[in-house]
C-alpha cells in the first residue's frame, strides 16, 4: 500500500503540466485525488489545449490511486464553494492535501515590454488567474483541513528566491504565490496544518514539449537546439516531491518555506521518471548565473 493510501487530495489546476504530474504521483502513493480545472471532455478552456481533467484523473487511477475529475473555474467563488462541499459530502469531511497549481498565464505574459508599455487589462487578468484563484480555493478548502487539525497546503510557483523573473506581472504572480504559502503557514500552524511553496526547475510541460517539437520520449532531441534543456525535468519529478512532502510526518518543520525539487530530491531520495535526478539550480550556478545576475539574486 502507498504512503498516502486513504488520504484525500485536491489538485486545483491538475489538467496538465506540474498539476498533472502532482496529481498522478499523489495517486501513485495511494491517494484519492480530485482533479480540477476548466479543460474537460465537455469543452476546452481559453488556452485551447487538448489535455483534460478526465485524462489526468484516469492517469491517477492507473497509477494506483482514485482520480475524480471535477470541472471548476477557480476564479468563480460559487464553483469552488460547491467543490469543497462536494468533497466534504463524498469523503466524510476529509481533505488531507490541497495543491494550488492554477496558472494558465503563459499567453498573458509579456516578456518583451516593461510595465509602463504593457497592456494593463492583460496584466491584471494574469494576476486574477494566477493569484486570486489560489486565494479563492484556499478560502473554501482550508476549513476541511483545519477541522481535522492536520494536512498540507502546497502553492506551486516558479523559483524560490527574490530574483526578478523577467516580466513584471509574471514576477508579481510567482512571488505572491510564495507569500501566500508563508501567510497560510502562519495562520494554519495553531491548527496543525502545514503550508509550503514548491518550485520545479526547467519543467517539461506539454506546452514546452510542443514548443520544441518533441515528446516526453524524444525530448533529448531538443537539447541540440537548447543545451539547457538537458537539465530539464518531467512533471513527475515535481509530483514526487509533493508526494514526499505529503507523506512526511514532520512536515510542520518545513511549514512556511519555499522549497524546490533540486533540494527535496536530496532529502527524500526520489528520482525523475527516467531514474535521473535533475538539479537545475546546480546547472544555473555553473552556466547561467552570470547571464542573469543583472536581474537580481540567482535561482
Amino acid at each position: 500500500m502507498g504512503e498516502l493510501t486513504g488520504q484525500v487530495a485536491l489538485v486545483a489546476g491538475g489538467t496538465r503540466g506540474g498539476g498533472r504530474g502532482i496529481a498522478v504521483e499523489l495517486g501513485a502513493a495511494g491517494a484519492t485525488v480530485y482533479v480540477t480545472g476548466r479543460s474537460s471532455a465537455a469543452g476546452r478552456s481559453g488556452l485551447d489545449r487538448p489535455e483534460t481533467i478526465e485524462e489526468t484523473a484516469a492517469r491517477v487511477t492507473a497509477a494506483g490511486g482514485t482520480g475524480v475529475p471535477v470541472r471548476v473555474d477557480h476564479g468563480e467563488p460559487d464553483e469552488v464553494r460547491a467543490l469543497a462541499d462536494r468533497i466534504a459530502a463524498e469523503r466524510d469531511g476529509r481533505l488531507d492535501v490541497l495543491v494550488n497549481c492554477v496558472w494558465g498565464g503563459d499567453p498573458l505574459t509579456d516578456w518583451e515590454h516593461p510595465l509602463w508599455e504593457q497592456d494593463l487589462g492583460t496584466g491584471l487578468r494574469l494576476l486574477r488567474q494566477a493569484v486570486e484563484t489560489h486565494v479563492i480555493t484556499s478560502r473554501f478548502a482550508l476549513p476541511l483541513l483545519v477541522a481535522r487539525r492536520r494536512g498540507l497546503v502546497v502553492e506551486v510557483t516558479d523559483g524560490n528566491t527574490a530574483r526578478y523573473r523577467g516580466s513584471f506581472f509574471y514576477d508579481l504572480a510567482k512571488s505572491a504565490v510564495i507569500r501566500l504559502a508563508f501567510a497560510q503557514a502562519a495562520e494554519l500552524r495553531p491548527h496543525g496544518v502545514a503550508a509550503v511553496a514548491v518550485t520545479p526547475g526547467f519543467l517539461r510541460s506539454e506546452a514546452v514539449l510542443d514548443h520544441f517539437g518533441v515528446t516526453e520520449d524524444t525530448w533529448r532531441d531538443a537539447v541540440a537546439r537548447d543545451p539547457h534543456f538537458a537539465y530539464s525535468e518531467s512533471p513527475a519529478y515535481l509530483g514526487r516531491a509533493v508526494a514526499a512532502l505529503a507523506a512526511d510526518p514532520n512536515i510542520m518543520d518545513k511549514s512556511g518555506r519555499a522549497l524546490a525539487t533540486w533540494g527535496l530530491y536530496r532529502e527524500y531520495g526520489f528520482t525523475d521518471a527516467d531514474g535521473t535526478r535533475p538539479d537545475f539550480a546546480a546547472h544555473w550556478a555553473e552556466a547561467l548565473v552570470d547571464e542573469y545576475r543583472p536581474l537580481g539574486d540567482p535561482l
